[in-house]
């Protein structure tokens, strides 16, 4: 039975060739095509269930034939797989814009290209909605297809694979439900494939069926201790092996979903950024040759480029580098909120201390000196790999956990509150005097220890300098800067803690007032900004919570607009969706929204502390103010053209 028709346009015979034989192999059609215009003839004849398409082609460009595919909305959900050199990142870039579902770089792995169009295939068939997956893996193609087809009768989907290494590429890339799997395999036995799963946190809890022909004393016991969940003759009736499985997928029923974490089975994308050309590709053939697939760029500004449309699982930068540069580059990552808990290990051919001590102060979470082996390189590679995994899954483990606490938390709150209401009141006091009495603590015990180390770090700079050389000046101010910073955190934090407990006294309140005493404030700082305040912003609120509101959205658009050649801002009123809106706008750095939904959170912040400085708790504290007044707070803007925050107050 044909898996598909798929696609394949590229200029090269030799892949056109290989492509097809390696798909018709696994069971798809193919239609091989050297130019755009057989493409498009083929598209015209045929129902295409993917396209592999390269880049530079004699008569067009693929990606503009990609997006002729988005546009054309008999063509527009067909998945498309890129298959191009590594040689412009632009390329990269710019496909996976224009509607790539995935990039390939050559030279390829046609196995990984299979399974890997195998996936979008079956992410993109939406219409099968909660069936569930078997993976088959057997060597004997009979076989294999007998137990495939009695599954799929059993209203199963199906992945098959015919050896362990298949078995371990396909759950790279898809997650089954179940694995059946024959004991005897070239190569890589059922049971050593069942172990590598039972390893892997991501794939561990997936029900595990071991088929052997062995009728040997101890097989089951053998087959169990690998960490088969059942065991199954092969000789018997192919309706026990059905029974059996569904035991097993039964009691994996309550396991917990492990669909975030990453597996540690390959092929993890890597992002290989260095100016050497030479290097990269000696790099990148090491990397791939672990199974890795490598993702190459030539400078920072090419890798900030990349990582905002491509994921990455690892990423190896070189230290010193044209442009921003390694260490710039590091930092600007570890800021992006999306970025940030991607390993990343810093390469450099200084083998001097200063150099390591550089790229971890800039946030690297590994540093190894370009002369190592790359054996060591890859190894290290792998622990960052498997560090990460094991972080996801002790965060899912954590959340979990605090999850059920908070339930058991809910229903003992919920039994006392039946059981002992009149006790409440003094219960609410007494909570209300803990928590004053640790704000108290944070802004008195936290602050002392912080002026103690802010004072006498400048002291040592004061009273020393001649004893203290330039590396250690430096230290010191960035002891005080870090200092400040965290008591800046702490007067935030205090500020966030007091309007979610502050009564509210609701009272008229002119928001224009209000605006212009806060625009005199902010205009005393010298700089020259246009404010516009619209007249007769009336509301009904607590004006002391107002202030703190409008004190931070104007703070945030004098701030934002410090690099405007003609900074403006505007408070005004409009009507919305929700009803009638305040607003602040302003023309200043603006934001990517995409990222509206996450900014009003704690420490979301969406620049750098280089770039603006702040501490990212002033938006959750508006948040909290105006869910206080039972209204609702939202932003739009777009990067580099300002950005407009509106609320609204319950009338």
């Amino acid at each position: 039975m044909s898996e598909g028709m798929i696609l394949i346009v590229d200029d090269s015979l030799t892949v056109r060739m290989d492509l097809a034989e390696a798909f018709e192999a696994t069971g798809f059609k193919t239609l091989p095509c050297g130019t755009l215009g057989e493409a498009r003839a083929a598209l015209a004849a045929e129902t295409i269930a993917l396209a592999v398409l390269d880049v530079l082609l004699p008569d067009g460009d693929g990606i503009d034939f990609l997006a002729e595919l988005r546009a054309n909305p008999d063509t527009a959900a067909i998945p498309v797989l890129m298959l191009s050199s590594e040689a412009e990142v632009k390329d990269r870039v710019r496909g996976l814009k224009t509607g790539a579902d995935e990039y390939v770089g050559k030279p390829y792995d046609d196995k990984y290209v299979v399974a890997k169009a195998r996936e979008l295939l079956r992410t993109r068939q939406t219409q099968s909605g909660d069936q569930q997956t078997v993976m088959v893996v057997d060597d004997s193609l009979t076989y294999r297809q007998t137990l495939a087809e009695a599954i799929a009768g059993d209203g199963y989907a199906v992945l098959l694979a015919g050896s362990g290494e298949e078995a371990l590429r396909m759950l790279a890339l898809r997650r089954p439900d179940a694995i059946v799997v024959d004991g005897v395999l070239p190569e890589m036995d059922g049971a050593t494939l069942i172990r590598r799963v039972r390893l892997d946190a991501a794939l561990r809890g997936l029900p595990c069926l071991l088929l052997t022909a062995s009728h040997e004393r101890g097989v089951e016991l053998r087959a169990l201790e690998a960490g088969a969940d059942a065991f199954v003759q092969k000789d018997e009736d192919v309706s026990v092996v059905l029974a059996k499985l569904k035991a097993a997928m039964r009691g994996a029923a309550t396991a917990r979903p492990m669909d975030d974490l990453a597996t540690l089975l390959g092929p993890h994308k890597i992002l290989a950024v260095d100016d050497s050309a030479t290097y990269l590709n000696e790099l990148a053939e090491a990397l791939r040759g672990e199974g890795y697939d490598v993702v190459s760029a030539r400078s920072g500004e090419e890798a900030l480029e990349l990582l905002a449309v491509q994921q990455v699982g690892c990423i190896l930068l070189d230290l010193l580098m044209p442009g921003i540069g390694g260490t710039e580059t590091c930092r600007r990552i570890k800021n992006a909120p999306f970025l940030r808990d991607i390993p990343l290990i810093m390469l450099t051919a200084m083998e001097d201390r200063s150099a390591m001590l550089e790229g971890l102060s800039a946030g690297a979470d590994d540093y190894i000196s370009k002369s190592s082996e790359f054996d060591v390189l890859k190894a290290r590679v792998r622990v960052q790999i498997r560090r990460k995994q094991f972080e996801d899954e002790n965060r899912r483990i954590r959340e979990e956990l605090l999850s059920k606490e908070l339930e058991a938390a809910d229903e003992r709150a919920a039994r006392e509150l039946a059981e002992a209401r009149a006790e409440l009141v003094a219960e609410l006091e007494r909570k209300n005097k803990e928590l004053e009495a640790f704000s108290y603590s944070v802004s008195h015990d936290l602050r002392t220890p912080l002026r103690a180390i802010d004072g006498f770090s400048q002291a040592l700079l004061e009273d020393y300098p001649d004893k203290i050389d330039p590396t250690g000046q430096n230290y010191l101010k960035r002891i005080r800067g870090a200092a400040q910073r965290m008591g800046e955190l702490i007067d935030d934090m205090l500020q966030l803690s007091q309007v979610s407990r502050a009564e509210i006294n609701a009272q008229p309140v002119d928001l224009s007032a209000l605006a212009r005493e806060i625009a005199a404030g902010l205009s005393s700082g010298g700089r020259k900004v246009t404010v516009r305040i619209e007249d007769g912003l009336m509301t009904t609120a607590d004006r002391r919570l107002m202030k703190i509101v409008m004190e931070n959205l104007m703070g945030n658009a004098w701030k934002f607009t410090g690099k405007a050649d003609d900074p403006r801002v505007e408070v005004g009123k409009t009507e919305a969706r929700q009803g009638e809106a305040f607003y602040i706008r302003d023309n200043g750095a603006g934001f990517d929204m995409a990222l509206a939904d996450k900014m009003f959170q704690p420490f979301r912040r969406l620049h750098s502390e280089a770039e603006f400085p702040g501490t990212g708790v002033g938006l959750a504290t508006i948040h909290r103010v105006i869910d206080r007044h039972g209204g609702r707070v939202w932003a739009e803007g777009k990067v580099g053209e300002g950005a407009t925050f509106f609320f609204t107050l319950a009338a």
